[in-house]
């Protein structure tokens, strides 16, 4: 792969401060109530979904393009869970994808478009394989 771009940020654990290296991301970090944590930080989670869904939802785009499908009122929305990994006892992580379109995307049309998009977005491309993506259509 020829890098286009490459992202750094630098973090200290669940309980301290992620930061990019041009700045625009300073974030508190702290563990989710659900984990035990008080809840008054981003998580990994968080920032993962954020990433994925932004990028799930452009490389969507590049896809509809090309199938010349108007998609300028969906929406996607991920869902990143962790929990306990029951092959090694850590933690892994799971994914729903969620798109939200409009009448003449549901059921299999929009189901289609979003394997589609799956088979080509970057981090499903990073992601295959190594956790669970269920892509479901509302």
């Amino acid at each position: 792969m020829d890098a286009l771009y490459t992202a750094v940020a630098t973090a200290n654990g669940r309980e301290g401060r992620a930061v990019s290296s041009d700045g625009r991301i300073d974030l508190p970090l702290a563990h989710p109530k659900a984990l035990g944590g008080n809840g008054e930080g981003t998580n990994p989670e968080q920032l993962f979904a954020a990433g994925y869904a932004a990028c799930f939802a452009s490389a969507m785009g590049v896809v509809a393009r090309q199938e010349k499908i108007d998609i300028s009122e969906a929406s996607v929305t991920a869902e990143v869970s962790i929990g306990k990994d029951a092959a090694d006892g850590g933690f892994g992580l799971a994914v729903v994808m969620r798109a939200e379109f409009p009448d003449h995307l549901q059921g299999e049309a929009g189901l289609a478009l979003l394997e589609k998009t799956h088979a080509f977005c970057p981090y499903s491309k990073a992601t295959r394989g190594n956790i669970t993506v269920d892509l479901v259509v509302e």
